[in-house]
């Protein structure tokens, strides 16, 4: 098949919340708050990237994750860059992402088992439609009152520094190890490659686009690239079948796509550089 809808997994975190996202059913007021939404390839248990949801009600934990050498080195399979599209955010949100000076792995350490690596971090203002590429190494952490799609290097690998006293482990040792704790400095702005196709992020593990396609195309991919359909907003059709917004879907080859008018759609595959063009008419 061309187009493999994805199936969801539902992963109840602490700091989630029990109103999620239109097309999510919200979980019962006395359970579990949900965290995230990951869609998978019950085919495919080891794909090179992943897509989820995130809701958060409360900070995440301040983390940071190896890349592919340090994460190899501990017996995983890669490292994991990820982003982030923030799809709705209250009017005091904010994601940490890097620090604001330069920090030594010592005086990181200190920070973390003494509370203050809150402050160090370096606290960004966000609303619906900011976007961020993480690479490895960056120390982050997304805050309370968000939803968003991360896209990421398909990896279950986080290395906690600080959890505002949250009864879970941390890993000081191994996060402190690969953390590049220093400012974040995007390096790459969005910008529209074609009518339609918006470029968001660009490598080096993956390439992340926003969609609003013309109503009838179709997707073509280079052979032994996949490519993650992600539709938050709209509906139409994509290789004979019918698609709604909540949902994943992996493309390989070529796939028809139709799109009613306002959808709003993601994609992302795992180059380092966009593909010259992903539409045929």
């Amino acid at each position: 098949m061309s187009a493999k809808r994805l199936k969801t997994h539902r992963v109840e975190k602490p700091w989630g919340r029990h109103h999620l996202w239109p097309g999510f059913a919200d979980p019962a007021p006395d359970g579990e708050p949900v965290g995230e939404i990951w869609f998978q390839d019950e085919a495919d248990d080891a794909p090179e990237l992943l897509v989820k949801y995130l809701f958060t009600a409360e900070k995440l934990s301040i983390q940071v994750h190896p890349d592919d050498k340090a994460a190899q080195a501990a017996g995983h399979p890669r490292g994991k860059d990820e982003a982030w599209v923030i799809l709705a955010a209250e009017r005091d949100s904010t994601i940490a992402i890097g620090t604001r000076q330069p920090v030594d792995r010592e005086t990181l350490r200190a920070a973390a088992l003494g509370g203050s690596i809150e402050r160090l971090v370096d606290w960004k203002p966000v609303s619906a439609g900011d976007v961020f590429y993480s690479p490895a190494g960056t120390v982050h952490a997304i805050g309370a009152g968000i939803t968003l799609v991360e896209v990421q290097q398909n990896v279950d690998l986080t290395y906690r520094l600080y959890d505002y006293g949250r009864p879970r482990e941390l890993h000081l040792d191994e996060g402190i190890k690969v953390s590049d704790a220093r400012p974040f400095v995007p390096d790459f702005a969005p910008e529209e490659a074609e009518s339609g196709r918006t470029i968001l992020a660009e490598g080096p593990k993956f390439v992340l686009e926003r969609w609003r396609p013309p109503s009838h195309r179709t997707i073509v991919m280079p052979q032994g690239v996949p490519g993650w359909f992600v539709p938050v907003a709209g509906a139409g059709n994509i290789g004979g079948a019918p698609w709604k917004a909540g949902e994943t879907w992996l493309i390989e080859d070529a796939a028809p796509l139709s799109a009613e008018e306002g959808s709003d759609i993601l994609f992302a595959y795992p180059t380092a550089k966009r593909l010259d063009t992903v539409f045929q008419s």
